[in-house]
């Protein structure tokens, strides 16, 4: 796997919390609930990320230090209603001041549930994301809970609405399915 270390190595609440840049840095996005932290626990290998039966419980940027020379940047959810509009408010610019700042950004995840119908949030943090003329590879999550049509509907459905999008990346935490292609992408962007 290309993550042979990790660590956490700044929660950011604000812009004056974000580290000095590294080599280079990767964006990990996706509606609560999506199974972000899952995933983040799976490529790394070990349980770092804070997961939640509760959605919305990343509250800031997480900047995880992999192998010493680049960051994978963890967001808050997208979407989830449990949190006042005050909070709401302060993701929204803690994360428009993250895309504003030049970085050494090499790509956006986009993390969508595969289970349920594309959400009109996630078509929007895609054409926001494209917008700021990101590279966005989307990642369908739990694919481990479909059968072979419904997956195969699935992909077809997110291959033309994400259809700009770089690549489509399908993959679960429970089964490992796709988790090592997640981990070449995750080279080839960190890498490039």
């Amino acid at each position: 796997m290309f993550v042979k270390k990790v660590e956490l190595d700044v929660d950011a609440r604000s812009e004056n919390d974000f580290p000095k840049p590294l080599k280079s840095e990767v964006a990990f996005l996706g509606r609560s609930n999506v199974g972000k932290s899952s995933l983040l626990n799976a490529i790394f290998g070990r349980k770092i990320a804070r997961t939640s039966s509760t959605p919305g419980k990343t509250r800031s940027l997480i900047f995880f230090k992999i192998n010493d020379e680049h960051h994978l940047v963890d967001f808050p959810g997208y979407g989830y209603a449990k949190i006042s509009k005050s909070e709401r408010e302060r993701w929204a610019k803690l994360i428009e001041s993250y895309f504003a700042i030049p970085r050494p950004r090499k790509a956006s995840f986009l993390l969508i549930d595969a289970r349920i119908p594309i959400q009109k949030s996630d078509l929007q943090a895609y054409e926001w994301l494209l917008s700021l003329q990101e590279r966005v590879v989307i990642v369908p999550t739990k694919i481990d809970k479909l059968n072979r049509n419904e997956f195969t509907k699935k992909i077809k459905e997110i291959k033309e609405t994400f259809a700009r999008a770089e690549d489509i990346l399908p993959v679960s935490s429970v089964t490992r399915k796709g988790i090592k292609e997640l981990d070449s992408k995750l080279r080839y962007y960190i890498e490039r």
